[in-house]
Order: structure tokens, then sequence, then C-alpha cells
């Protein structure tokens, strides 16, 4: 728990800069060098630590916020994708199905994208944070377990709108995949908690499972992309309070879209 204890020093010489603007208002010759170089208001303060109570209440905020024109990029972008590789669904199947290499290879991922293992996951953290007393860590396990539940209102219900037949053929239950979009709303959370550094070996994990569904005969390569959006969504609505050094945010603009990292 390093990073929390450097969190929180950082914290403590925040407030102990900052105080010195405020002592500086009972001296008028330095009043107007304060206020021109006032810092900006800060992120919100971490949250105590939050209970069954305060899960549903912030799970009726993100399912209120899901409508929104980051979103529906996301969407798009996640549409594009599918429609793009679509056409090659039959094909990747035919390759990795049987591959007796690929499925040695991607076999782990049915197992660490099921959503018992994740949400297992998830749990301990939050446990963790609870009894040690760690609000950050706790605040960042119930993110993740808000991520998980997200992104399985959405996927479920498509799954039953969509009907598309599994390539195995075990039930039409197969767009969009549970798996990518359930790690990958995981990844996302962590990424907006801690930043790229720590998050990208969650990304990579969570395209491993979203690949592996394609060997295991259990989804086409279109759903599993199309899984990946829907937990980037799901993992973004969750956190979309969090503040970070170099949050990343995607904007429209004429004839296109933009991708902006912003330093805070």
């Amino acid at each position: 728990m390093k990073r929390v204890n450097h969190e929180v020093l950082r914290v403590a010489v925040i407030v102990l800069c900052t105080a010195a603007p405020l002592k500086a208002q009972t001296a008028p010759l330095f009043a107007p060098a304060a206020a021109a170089f006032q810092q900006p208001a800060g992120p919100p303060p971490t949250p105590r630590h939050t209970g069954v109570r305060a899960l549903f209440k912030d799970l009726g905020n993100d399912i209120k916020h899901l409508p929104s024109k980051e979103n529906l990029m996301w969407v798009g972008i996640g549409s594009g994708l599918a429609l793009a590789v679509h056409p090659a669904d039959d094909n990747v199947n035919e390759a990795l199905v049987g591959n007796r290499t690929a499925e040695r290879i991607f076999k782990p991922g049915a197992v660490v994208g099921q959503i018992g293992s994740l949400m297992a996951t998830s749990l301990v953290i939050y446990a963790v944070g609870r009894t040690r007393d760690q609000p950050k860590v706790s605040h960042v396990g119930m993110d993740l377990i808000q991520s998980l539940v997200i992104s399985e209102l959405i996927v479920q219900p498509m799954k039953y709108a969509a009907r598309r037949e599994r390539p195995d053929g075990s039930g039409p239950t197969s767009f969009p995949s549970g798996h990518a979009a359930d790690t990958f709303g995981f990844a996302t959370a962590l990424e907006r908690h801690l930043g790229w550094r720590y998050a990208t070996p969650a990304y990579v994990i969570a395209s491993y499972v979203a690949i592996s569904r394609v060997p295991a005969n259990r989804h086409w390569l279109s759903d599993a992309v199309f899984g990946s959006a829907v937990g980037i969504i799901a993992g973004r609505t969750v956190t979309a309070n969090e503040s970070l050094k170099f949050p990343a945010t995607v904007a429209f603009v004429p004839g296109g879209v933009e991708v902006l990292f912003v330093r805070r």
C-alpha cells in the first residue's frame, strides 16, 4: 500500500501549500498576488468506506448517466469495429477452433474472465480496504464491483435482444461477449483510478480473455470486439468523477473524433 501512503502525503503537501494564501488575506499588500496564483479546485475527496446502501445508490446514478455523448461515441466505435471484423468471423473461427496450440494457450481465459472470478477479486480489494481502514483501496474495490454490475446489466438484455447463435450451436446468446465486457470493464475502472502505468497489465489480460472466447468456440470475433466496447462504457461510466494525472477522453470534432490526454 505504498501508493496509498504516497497519495496521503501528496494531499498533505497540497493542503499545507494552499494554506499560505489564506494567511495572506490578512495583509492587503499581498492579496492581489495570492488571488493571481490561486489554485483551481481539486478533485472531490475520496469518500469514506461505502457499503451496500451506497452501492445501490451509486448504481442508480450510473444507470442514469449511461446515456451520454461519450458513451454514444464508444457505441459507435465498438459497432464500427465489430462490423469491420464481422466478414472475417467464419475464417477466424475456422483458423482457431480445433487448433490445439491456440486452445491450450487461451484455455485459462474462460476462468480468468468469469464474472465469479472478477467479482471475487473485486470483493477482496474492497474487503482489504475496509479491514485496513484505507478508503482509497475500498473505493477502488467498490468501483470494480459497480463496473461489473453495470457491464452485466448492459450485456444480458443485449444477448436476448440480438439472439445470435453461438458458434458451437449451444444457444442464441452469443452477442456480445460477457467475458470481454466484464474484463474490459474491470480494466477500465482500474485505469481510471491508477492510470495507464498500473492498468496496462489489466488491459493485456482483458484482451487475452476477449480473444480466448474464439478458440473456445463460444463466441465469434465480432462478439468479443463489441463486448470490449461495452466494458469500456461500463468502466468509464462508474468512474466518471475520478481525477487522473493524464485522463483520456474522446470528443467529437468536425469530420470525426479525437482522443485527448490532459495533464491535471
